[in-house]
């Protein structure tokens, strides 16, 4: 019997209410060199408000968190005006192993179309040494055309998903 018809992976912007399932928030060592925990995020969405926290639920739980960035985080890696940013995406440790990463890339297509009708991609920057993530965005519709860009902590591949 298949486990993901027991799955419900829901995203919601960030409320007061998950606070407390936040804090309480493990990444890897690995996972943590790539993503802030949710709470450290949370600080870079107040300062700017092209930062959109969302909050990825299972069955009604928070399980793990990403940001939406607007145009101000796209320029780095794109053209498009049209596009939105992904970034700082996790799930937490003890939820991990579910299919929710995977669950979440897919569900991401229509929060994204109700929430920012105007965007017409969503992109994200991985880190090229960042295989097990790499994977889960493929896994999850992602495409990789390409372009690379170089951060903060090496190359980064730019994957796009349309619309």
């Amino acid at each position: 019997m298949s486990t993901n018809s027991t799955i419900s992976v829901t995203l919601d912007f960030y409320k007061e209410e998950y606070k407390s399932n936040l804090s309480d928030y493990h990444l890897s060592e690995e996972q943590s060199r790539y993503a802030p925990v949710p709470l450290k995020a949370l600080l870079q969405c107040e300062e700017d408000g092209t930062r959109y926290p969302v909050v990825i639920l299972y069955n009604g739980v928070p399980a793990g968190f990403f940001i939406l960035h607007g145009w101000e985080g796209v320029k780095a890696y794109s053209d498009n005006k049209d596009a939105i940013l992904l970034r700082g995406y996790s799930v937490n440790s003890k939820f991990q192993g579910k299919g929710i990463a995977k669950e979440s890339l897919i569900v991401l297509d229509s929060f994204v179309k109700r929430e920012f009708p105007s965007k017409s991609e969503i992109i994200l920057a991985v880190n090229h040494k960042n295989k097990i993530a790499q994977h889960v965005y493929k896994k999850g519709g992602f495409v990789d055309k390409g372009v690379r860009v170089m951060g903060r902590k090496g190359e980064l591949f730019i994957l796009h998903k349309e619309l």
